[in-house]
């Protein structure tokens, strides 16, 4: 019998660029309107923080309904693959993302190559080796999308046991999308348009609120090391050449010094990156939920950020991020690292806890 490869499938379509940029778009315009409409008090821009997201899912869900409808009615189909090769990726858990390479053989179409991955129990990962035979189910519209039968039913299991499946040359179809920048360069360019029209369109409401401040901005206090900015709403630190807020102290110092006499005001984010400390601070008699700056876990800020970068899988790691947010009511970290293998992403509480870790 001859065996042909199937063709691959294709990615970073222009409707999923398209996607993805307007995708950026909604959710850089709904966190402006909403952490503005917070600073400045304007119930307006909160309500368009919150309803811009609830609407833009809606409309997708009603775009997508006919196509998620139309897969649904795919009857997947069963047949025996053998292993080519398979590696368990990494887990902190019982179940194990292990990457598989495998020769599917249908009964009544061409035999194809591909690679996946799917979580395996850790018990179960000696039942899976190379050239082992093992029933799964896939998509017939989309052969890439396969998954391994655990538990087939009688008659595949007594099959898989006795049949040999020949391999399939030619590269294998991928399920996981390719790494590349096209995509999450239109979605950052759609989040930093989409602050850029919030701004914008509401610019009278913003700037004018803060012109008419009873108390006037304090001006910029500079320093051969380090140069500090307070204003009605916001407060940021920059440190000179060759400092770092992981440097023992300046973190602390540097958010003692945005909190100093009448200053003592709660926040709403603290935002920390190597050498720059900005603090959103709650509006002037606000109910808004807030947190005292005073009180983030600065002995543990360094061991989280050395955490991100070695334990989440980003290669070459070159910049981080903190986030401190207090608005849900309890304070939260959130650490993001990115290098040239992507984006990780950590958070603690307010104690300086992992609670979890994820990476792209």
């Amino acid at each position: 019998m001859t065996i042909t490869a199937g063709a691959p499938p294709t990615y970073n379509t222009p409707a999923d660029l398209a996607l993805g940029f307007l995708t950026g778009g909604v959710i850089g315009a709904s966190l402006t309107a909403f952490i503005s409409g917070c600073v400045v008090e304007k119930a307006s821009l909160i309500v368009l923080g919150l309803v811009l997201p609830a609407a833009y899912s809606l409309l997708f869900f009603l775009c997508t309904l006919p196509r998620r409808a139309r897969e649904a009615a795919v009857v997947p189909r069963t047949a025996l693959a053998v292993i080519e090769d398979l590696e368990a990726v990494r887990g902190e858990t019982s179940d194990v993302p292990v990457r598989f390479e495998l020769t599917v053989a249908p009964d009544d179409a061409p035999a194809f190559r591909v690679e996946f991955r799917q979580d395996v129990n850790v018990v179960e990962l000696a039942d899976y080796r190379p050239r082992g035979v093992v029933v799964v189910e896939y998509r017939p519209d989309r052969p890439w999308k396969v998954r391994i039968v655990k538990r087939p039913t009688p008659e595949w299991e007594e099959r898989a046991a006795v049949a040999q499946v020949d391999s399939v040359p030619g590269p294998a179809m991928k399920s996981d999308s390719p790494a590349g920048c096209a995509g999450g360069l239109l979605t950052l360019l759609g989040l930093l348009l989409g602050a850029v029209a919030v701004l914008l369109l509401f610019r009278a409401v913003l700037f004018d609120s803060h012109e008419g401040d009873s108390g006037a901005p304090k001006p910029s206090v500079s320093s051969s090391s380090s140069t500090t900015t307070v204003t009605s709403a916001t407060g940021t630190v920059t440190l000179g050449p060759g400092q770092s807020m992981l440097d023992a102290g300046e973190l602390r110092k540097a958010v003692e010094s945005l909190t100093q006499g009448a200053d003592k005001r709660q926040a709403l984010t603290v935002v920390v990156q190597d050498r720059l400390l900005t603090v959103v601070f709650s509006p002037t008699g606000a109910t808004t939920a807030g947190f005292d700056p005073r009180s983030l876990p600065y002995d543990r800020v360094p061991g989280l950020v050395e955490e991100a970068r070695t334990t989440l899988g980003v290669d070459s790691p070159q910049s981080w991020q903190l986030t401190a947010d207090g608005v849900t009511g309890s304070l939260t970290l959130r650490v993001v690292v990115t290098g040239g293998g992507g984006t990780g992403t950590l958070q603690a509480d307010g104690r300086g806890k992992v609670l979890r870790r994820s990476g792209s």
